[in-house]
């Protein structure tokens, strides 16, 4: 029961392409934002309230957007870096290949959203719902994530080297080739750790040892 089938309807169903969707920029950092449209808040609310949700390749450095309703937006290979989002609801968001370095994210709503090969080092996510999300291939390197609801979240070969999980709700996700050395995961719940990449500098959820 961890997402309910009209969830999974709507993600298969959210796949309106943008423009801009297989730039160079997706599934890798876009460190060349020079050559990326800047955007500021204003104009971004603005387009959206408009009925825009195509942003990708957009220079969002350092914007703020607490609380805001951004639902189904695209913003796929954009560099959100040191961007202020809590409390925001980005459901349904398409982030993936996404730059989103040192973002504060905390108690934002990702529910189902794409965040593949999205880079989220440092990124605060602290009791962020990521339920349902796809996380593949992400950089969560050194990321807070306490209090996280992660359950049937895509985590397969994401690197969660040093991150912060710890009382996070993990039933029902994918941890497949997950790298989780150094992370801690003091009193997560709901762990399948068979298939992850974890060593003895992993703090491992009870009821778990490194003889598994």
């Amino acid at each position: 029961d961890i997402m309910n089938s009209s969830l999974l309807q709507n993600v298969n169903d959210y796949s309106v392409r943008c423009p801009l969707a297989e730039h160079k920029y997706l599934g890798s950092r876009p460190n060349l934002t020079t050559t990326m449209d800047r955007l500021t808040k204003d104009a971004l609310l603005a387009a959206y309230s408009n009925g825009q949700r195509c942003f990708s390749a957009v220079n969002l450095i350092g914007v703020e957007l607490f609380e805001v309703d951004l639902r189904q937006i695209d913003l796929q290979g954009s560099c959100l870096d040191d961007c202020y989002i809590p409390y925001g609801n980005l459901s349904l968001a398409r982030l993936a290949g996404a730059s989103l370095i040192k973002a504060h994210l905390g108690d934002v709503n990702l529910y189902g959203a794409d965040l593949s090969g999205a880079v989220l080092k440092e990124a605060d996510l602290g009791r962020a719902d990521l339920r349902g999300a796809s996380l593949s291939g992400a950089s969560l390197a050194g990321a807070n994530l306490s209090g996280a609801d992660l359950r049937g979240a895509t985590l397969h070969g994401a690197d969660l080297s040093g991150a912060n999980l710890s009382g996070a709700k993990l039933e029902g996700a994918d941890l497949t080739q997950a790298v989780l050395n150094r992370c801690n995961l003091f009193r997560a719940t709901g762990v399948d750790l068979d298939q992850s990449r974890c060593d003895r500098t992993t703090i491992l959820p009870s009821g778990h040892n490194y003889g598994r």
